[in-house]
Formats: structure tokens, C-alpha cells, sequence
């Protein structure tokens, strides 16, 4: 994540997005492990030290993306039809959008990350799509990214909100405060709004293994275990089956044990805020 937020600009404002492709950074290397052509050298080479450092073909960032999608499923069929995804990443096949506006075609979308290629393809992607927009920021700014008139114009958080951290805050390092941030945007989140949160789980060797290779690359990626991650839903009402490796999580279809290096790589659930 870029210290330097002077870039941070709303989507209304189609300002020309300027892009570093000699640094390298966490969207695009995650393109790059899934295979996607929104990526450059720089990033290429980050992805191919993660592949030798965790050996899984990429597929436990796929398993990620595909729990994303039914935990989005799940929550628009509660009647949630305003949803906050921080740290969205590049667009891809299934974006939170898409699975929303399946169940609820009114349903809004807020995609944030602090990289403006996520802007640059956000507009292209969302043209026609008033219901949603890409917003720039960082997840380490609450204050602005929640202010964001981008981001006021589209929510409205004394209605129930879906917010989405998916594979963001182990990018936060332990000095960052990541409990008091998500505190913090759980404060923000009105009654009956659920947090899906994922994270990287530190219960193999070769977890680690990538942990040392993120903070080596990108200076940041921080490992933590399933009690650190389930501690982030403190106050919240758990859907079931609770803080799981994402395979457990209501799957679609039988889960063949045991797990494989790339089932054990990233745990999560969804909690509920009471109240409502």
C-alpha cells in the first residue's frame, strides 16, 4: 500500500489516472497469481516468488474469490443491497456487483482500493452502471475513505450495509492497529449489516513461507492465526459455520478432505451486527 495518498480522487471527478509501473503493487500481483493480464514485469516477478514460495498454481487466491462470491449471494439474500468492498482488488470474473445485482438488480456497490488501476479499470468496467463506483483510497484512512463523497453519495449506513474486507488486512501489519481499524469501520456499520472478513491463516509452513516473501517484495503481509482472525468479529452475531478455512464456509458442493496447502492459506466467516 502507498504511503502518498495525494492521488486519491473521486470517479465523478475523471481525472486522467496516473499509474507507477515501476513499483510494484498488491492488486496487480494478485492479477498476475490469478493469471490476468492487468499486470506488468514488476509485478510478474513478485508473483513468481510467491509461486515458488507457496507452490499452489495460485489456487487458494481462486479459492478466496469463489467465497467472496457466496458470501455476497448470502447477504443479498438477507435483503442486503448496499455493499462497501474495501481492498476490491482488479476486476475479475464475478465481482461483487454482479453477484449482488443477480439477487437484487437495485442492489449498490462501493468498490475501494488505493491503487488508481483499480480506478482506471473501474471505469471502463461500471461506464453504463450508476449503481456502483470505484472509489480511491486506503484502508489505514478511515476517516477519508468512509467521508468520501463518493462513498456518502452512495451508502446510507443507518441501513443495513454488507462491508467486505476480502484478503486486505493481512496486508496490515501489526504496528498499523488493524483491530482498531476494523473496530473502527465496524463502528460505522448500522445494525444488521454483516463483515465478511478473510485473511491469510498461519497454520502451515508454507504460509509462512509466503508471509516472507510479501514482506521481503511489497514490505507488507502479516500471517496471523485462526484466533487472531476470529477475534476481528468480537461483537458480532457469527453466520455459520463461523471463522473456517474458506472451503468450510458453505460450500457449494462437498468439500474433499483433508485440505491441501491451498485450502489452509486463507480463513474467514461473516458476522452480523445485532440490533436490528
Amino acid at each position: 500500500m502507498a504511503d502518498d495518498m495525494s492521488w486519491t480522487r473521486s470517479r465523478s471527478a475523471r481525472e486522467p489516472v496516473e499509474i507507477d509501473t515501476s513499483v510494484p503493487s498488491i492488486a496487480r500481483v494478485y492479477d498476475a497469481i490469478l493469471g490476468g493480464k492487468d499486470n506488468y514485469p514488476v509485478d510478474q516477478e513478485i508473483a513468481e516468488q510467491v509461486a515458488r514460495a507457496f507452490p499452489d498454481g495460485g489456487e487458494g487466491a481462486r479459492t478466496n474469490r469463489r467465497l467472496l462470491v457466496r458470501a455476497v449471494r448470502y447477504m443479498a439474500r438477507q435483503g442486503i443491497d448496499q455493499f462497501l468492498d474495501i481492498g476490491s482488488g482488479l476486476p475479475t470474473a464475478q465481482n461483487t456487483h454482479q453477484v449482488a445485482q443477480e439477487v437484487n438488480p437495485g442492489a449498490k456497490v462501493v468498490y475501494v482500493d488505493n491503487d488508481p488501476i483499480v480506478l482506471a479499470h473501474g471505469r471502463a468496467l461500471l461506464e453504463d452502471d450508476d449503481r456502483t463506483v470505484v472509489v480511491t483510497a486506503d484502508i489505514r484512512e478511515p476517516d477519508v475513505l468512509l467521508g468520501h463523497p463518493d462513498v456518502t453519495g452512495m451508502l446510507d449506513p443507518d441501513r443495513p450495509v454488507g462491508l467486505i474486507l476480502n484478503a486486505v488486512v493481512h496486508h496490515l501489519l501489526d504496528e498499523e492497529d488493524p483491530d482498531g481499524l476494523v473496530e473502527t469501520y465496524k463502528k460505522w456499520l448500522g445494525p444488521g449489516g454483516y463483515l465478511l472478513l478473510t485473511h491469510f491463516c498461519s497454520s502451515t509452513p508454507e504460509a509462512l513461507g509466503l508471509e516472507s516473501v510479501l514482506r521481503q517484495a511489497l514490505g507488507r503481509g502479516q500471517l496471523r492465526s485462526m484466533a487472531r482472525i476470529a477475534a476481528f468479529f468480537e461483537g458480532l452475531e457469527m453466520v455459520e459455520p463461523g471463522v473456517v478455512y474458506l472451503p468450510y464456509w458453505q460450500p457449494d458442493e462437498p468439500v474433499k478432505a483433508p485440505l491441501d496447502i491451498a485450502g489452509l492459506l486463507v480463513a474467514g466467516g461473516m458476522g452480523r451486527k445485532p440490533g436490528r
